[in-house]
């Protein structure tokens, strides 16, 4: 077996975590990097001009649509905006999918070890993006705790990730560049009365570790720069050749993965919207299913599941009549919320997979 040795840097799309105190403009300066498109996992986009999927209600519709992403090839640049609140969404996933009705429910700990592993294949999930030239922007608020360093004496504040001690390290670890976004404040003591004036606000970002903050770069960034894309521009002018957008079409694929859960785990990939969906066998068959009108009364996660995948009341309700869930004559509308939260929603990958192998696709 041979081996080819390369010298260089490699060119590659960027992994960057940018996180900061709040209303400092992370969301904006997101928006500056190259063809942009937005996950808004908290609405902080609604009133800016950019380019945005529909805001992700459930788990399984954020990693839906980073395979959308994926699939497509859409843009330069995704921008998860912000990892603290995917983390929310990530949390009431495993509290549905438990029927539980608090992540504490578990007990020592166990529920969030299990939100940390929805995380981690999310961050796998981003890094295949990577893979195929696409970067990845995930914003974050920042917190302020208390830190105390085991070789030292006293404690002092640090602004770190406002994310559980399970994702904070992944994210941190998956990372290429983590940027800290702060206001610079300057305090000065009048040298007469002694009192204390705090001046500046100048918005700056930090790109190296400080006891007080986490940060890093792999491309000698300098400790602190202002909070303007364009000091750090060259990092993608040089190293990132943005996607190509591909021609229109109806519906583009988007692959998903079922849990291994008791549902049958059949494969297939659904169209966010509708209309085109695929099998992840070799051969790709491809087919086209009418818009699904639904009745206004289905629980609306449910619903907009329901509705990007192409899937009817009936097809669902065969799914539950079939499992002994509820009689026939119920309408999906008035299925208990435990039934569609704990088991429609939490486990959708295997719903739509057993509705896909009921198509004969």
């Amino acid at each position: 077996m041979s081996f080819n040795i390369t010298s260089g840097p490699t060119a590659t799309a960027q992994k960057v975590v940018l996180y900061g105190v709040e209303g400092i403009g992370k969301s904006t300066f997101a928006s500056q990097f190259p063809n942009p498109l937005f996950i808004d996992t908290e609405g902080s986009t609604s009133n800016m001009n950019v380019q945005r999927l529909d805001n992700p209600n459930s788990w399984q519709m954020l990693i839906d649509e980073v395979n959308y992403v994926k699939q497509t090839k859409i843009c330069s640049t995704l921008i998860i905006d912000t990892a603290d609140w995917a983390e929310t969404l990530a949390n009431k996933h495993v509290i549905a999918r438990n029927g539980i009705t608090s992540i504490e429910d578990l007990g020592y700990g166990k529920g969030y070890i299990m939100v940390g592993e929805e995380f981690g294949k999310l961050l796998n999930l981003l890094s295949d993006l990577i893979g195929i030239g696409i970067n990845v922007v995930i914003t974050a608020h920042a917190d302020i705790k208390k830190f105390e360093k085991p070789d030292e004496l006293g404690k002092f504040d640090r602004y770190q990730l406002k994310l559980s001690k399970q994702c904070a390290p992944l994210l941190k670890e998956w990372a290429d560049v983590v940027l800290f976004a702060n206001y610079e404040t300057t305090v000065i003591t009048d040298s007469k009365t002694k009192s204390k004036v705090a001046t500046g606000g100048q918005r700056v970002m930090y790109t190296t570790h400080h006891p007080a903050w986490d940060a890093k770069n792999r491309h000698g960034l300098p400790d602190k720069l202002p909070f303007e894309f364009d000091t750090i521009a060259h990092i993608f002018n040089e190293t990132h050749t943005p996607v190509q957008e591909p021609e229109p079409q109806e519906a583009p694929v988007v692959e998903t993965q079922p849990e291994q859960v008791e549902l049958i785990p059949t494969p297939g990939a659904w169209t966010p919207g509708g209309g085109e969906v695929a099998d992840t066998s070799a051969n790709q068959n491809q087919f086209s299913r009418d818009p699904i009108v639904l009745d206004p009364g289905i629980d609306p996660q449910l619903a907009q599941l329901m509705t990007a995948n192409g899937v009817t009341e009936d097809e669902v309700k065969a799914v539950v009549v079939e499992k002994g869930f509820m009689p026939a004559e119920v309408s999906v509308k008035d299925y208990p919320s435990d039934l569609v939260q704990g088991g429609l929603v939490a486990q959708w990958a295997n719903i739509f997979a057993q509705i896909t192998a009921k198509r004969g696709f």
